[in-house]
């Protein structure tokens, strides 16, 4: 079986571009980064299909074919996935989630209990606080400032954002030039001013949930060298998640990072319900 794109209508009025990689695989719910198009990336794809694994993904609200939607938070996902699980018929799975996706994945961890095994976030951002400098080693925090200040800041400031290539280490870029290469591709299609803006409102603001309330075990991948999240942001998920492990690969940046894929698809298929 390949891989399906179809169109889900949601009980709001809302569509939902969704993405299944097929198979009899236990399913792994996957979530994007910001921006990306929820389209399935041929290195998860494949590094899942190797260990068994069925790769489901949809477009969060405002990307590709999906309705936006102003206001939801991080939490709201949980809701959306729901929908798309009920739809393919999956009673459980586990979830997955690169850097923004991975609170949208703690998200469906912690309002989707019954339905959840466990979480994988790599590279993931963790809650604003002012507990510590939250900013601290982002090599450009001017998106998550300006969306601190609201909705209206953050869309002016997406009008003449430019990406900074220091964002990246030569890690990063070596990734995006060899197995990651579609990572980039996608990202460039899919970048959507008032899409990444509410993505980032829904970052900086609370969550609809708290990371205490995820029960699930959860595997954190985190890069040392990461300048786009900053390795504190991982630190800060072990500390506060009640059953998680961290993974440090200090040579890592925030693309090359996703190297550890393929571990860390092995870590969750000896969770994998028998």
């Amino acid at each position: 079986m390949g891989t399906t794109t179809t169109d889900l209508p949601l009980p709001d009025g809302r569509n939902l571009r969704v993405h299944d990689s097929g198979g009899d695989g236990f399913p792994v719910v996957w979530h994007h980064g910001t921006p990306q198009s929820g389209r399935l990336l041929s290195p998860v794809v494949e590094a899942a299909a190797a260990r068994g694994f069925r790769v489901v993904s949809y477009a969060r609200p405002g990307y590709a074919e999906s309705t936006p939607e102003i206001g939801l938070t991080v939490g709201s996902a949980a809701a959306d996935v729901l929908q798309v699980a009920d739809a393919l018929d999956l009673p459980r799975f586990a979830v997955m989630g690169a850097s923004g996706g991975g609170p949208h994945a703690l998200a469906c961890a912690a309002k989707l209990p019954d339905r959840v095994t466990a979480a994988v976030c790599l590279a993931s951002l963790a809650p604003f606080s002012e507990e510590y400098d939250w900013y601290g080693g982002m090599a450009d925090d001017s998106s998550l400032r300006a969306a601190r200040k609201g909705r209206e800041t953050r869309l002016r400031h997406g009008e003449t954002q430019e990406f900074d290539p220091t964002s990246f280490t030569d890690a990063d870029w070596a990734a995006l030039r060899g197995t990651w290469e579609p990572l980039g591709q996608d990202a460039g299609a899919a970048s959507d001013i008032a899409a990444e803006a509410d993505d980032d409102l829904a970052y900086v603001a609370p969550w609809g949930f708290a990371v205490a309330d995820v029960r699930v075990p959860v595997l954190l991948v985190h890069g040392g060298d990461d300048r786009v999240v900053p390795f504190r942001h991982g630190e800060w998920l072990l500390r506060n998640l009640p059953d998680a492990e961290l993974w440090s690969r200090p040579r890592d940046g925030h693309v090359s990072v996703l190297n550890a894929l393929p571990a860390a698809l092995g870590w969750l298929r000896n969770l994998v319900p028998r």
